[in-house]
């Protein structure tokens, strides 16, 4: 995200936050909460599996462009658990892109920031609602 919306990943977590905000961007994880043993996405225990509010989210900004999904677990998720409790804002696009978890070697730093790359169409700079 750093190279897209430039800044160093050496900034204070704050300040990187506040970059992202800045350009309308909000990261926000499917589940707000799972049990999951070890650290992989394919541990988690889709029985206790729990979406965060995109109901709420997508209600109070109207005006979201892009969901994008940092990996194919992130998406599955999405679309067991939330895609059918929402409607998704007019021209509102959906994509997927590669983990950027290191477990997922099989694609190479550039090619990775290419796919994520896509962000970067979507980004209002400094013209966004509040989050």
């Amino acid at each position: 995200m750093g190279e897209i919306v430039e800044f160093s990943s050496g900034n204070a977590y704050k300040e990187r936050c506040k970059c992202l905000v800045n350009n309308g961007i909000v990261v926000w994880d499917v589940l707000a909460s799972s049990v999951r043993p070890g650290s992989l996405d394919s541990a988690i225990d889709i029985a206790s599996a729990r979406a965060n509010d995109f109901p709420g989210l997508l209600e109070r900004q109207p005006g979201i462009r892009l969901i994008g999904f940092n990996g194919k677990k992130a998406r599955d998720l999405f679309d067991r658990l939330v895609v059918r409790t929402v409607s998704l804002p007019d021209g509102c696009t959906l994509v997927n892109l590669p983990s950027t978890s290191p477990a997922h070697a099989a694609m190479n730093y550039t090619d990775k920031l290419d796919h994520w790359s896509v962000i970067g169409q979507f980004i209002n700079r400094n013209d966004h609602d509040e989050i």
